[in-house]
């Protein structure tokens, strides 16, 4: 294993164990609300410094980019970009951990001058680590993991994430949940995109389409499911992903046929 993959397997692991201890313990978990729907906790805090101090004590000169803390500087070329920069979510699915609902996932990625290198998902409530290297294949607990064989869109099981839209873009976007699941064996919605994309990777979802998603979000499971053999891009079927928050990722047979389907989404109402 890669020595920074490695330090970040240390990280998500420490994190994991934060967030164990706490969900033994729900009521006495203290809830912020950021917005509409969207909560943090004393626990996302606590595993995010637990996590930026083992990467920071490894890696001093590397840049941070997390959910709660936001960014931390490391060393930058001429043009402003960082040499090493780590993206974490600490928490990906707060809603769900705060009800108990056990689908939440830690995110560590780390982007080297531009491009993901290395990534970590861990569901601690499943004792569950997928990882990969750039170049390196991914991997769920040791086990080589690749995406699914199913082919036909009718078959396949899609996971999906979006955020509390409003007025016509909800509208727009539950009448294509709908067209989505017509056409398929199902849509799941589990609350965590994170988890969705490690599912994606691991063949346990043929495809997945996010939106209104930031970049901890996605660049963990972007590595993830392109190591696994998987595709992923915009609605448009490009690589402008991370800045747009719109994200589709699947097996390289239902990509095109789940981009066709989304196409209504590419046009927004007015």
């Amino acid at each position: 294993m890669h020595p920074m993959l490695n330090t970040a397997v240390k990280a998500a692991r420490r994190a994991g164990a934060i967030i164990n201890r706490a969900s033994l313990d729900l009521d006495l978990v203290k809830v912020a609300q950021k917005g509409p729907g969207d909560f943090v906790t004393e626990v996302d805090r606590a595993a995010e410094a637990a996590i930026i101090e083992i990467l920071k004590t490894a890696y001093p000169d590397h840049g941070i980019l997390a959910e709660e803390s936001g960014s931390i500087p490391g060393t930058t070329d001429d043009e402003g970009r960082h040499e090493n920069l780590w993206i974490i979510d600490p928490l990906d699915g707060t809603t769900n951990f705060i009800h108990g609902f056990p689908s939440y996932a830690i995110s560590i990625a780390l982007q080297h001058r531009g491009q993901i290198t290395q990534a970590v998902i861990y569901d601690p409530s499943r004792n569950e680590l997928f990882t990969a290297s750039r170049g390196g294949g991914a991997f769920l607990n040791d086990r080589r993991i690749r995406v699914s064989r199913r082919l036909r869109m009718h078959d396949t099981l899609i996971g999906t994430s979006f955020p509390s839209a409003s007025g016509k873009r909800l509208a727009q976007i539950s009448q294509l949940f709908g067209v989505v699941s017509a056409n398929t064996s199902g849509v799941r919605r589990q609350g965590s995109a994170v988890l969705d994309l490690a599912y994606v990777a691991a063949g346990r979802l043929d495809g997945y389409y996010g939106l209104g998603l930031k970049e901890w979000d996605v660049a963990a499971g972007s590595l993830l499911v392109l190591e696994a053999g998987g595709l992923i891009g915009d609605l448009q079927g490009e690589q402008s992903w991370m800045e747009s928050g719109e994200i589709v990722a699947a097996t390289p047979k239902v990509f095109p046929q789940l981009l066709s389907l989304l196409e209504p989404l590419r046009v927004k109402p007015d």
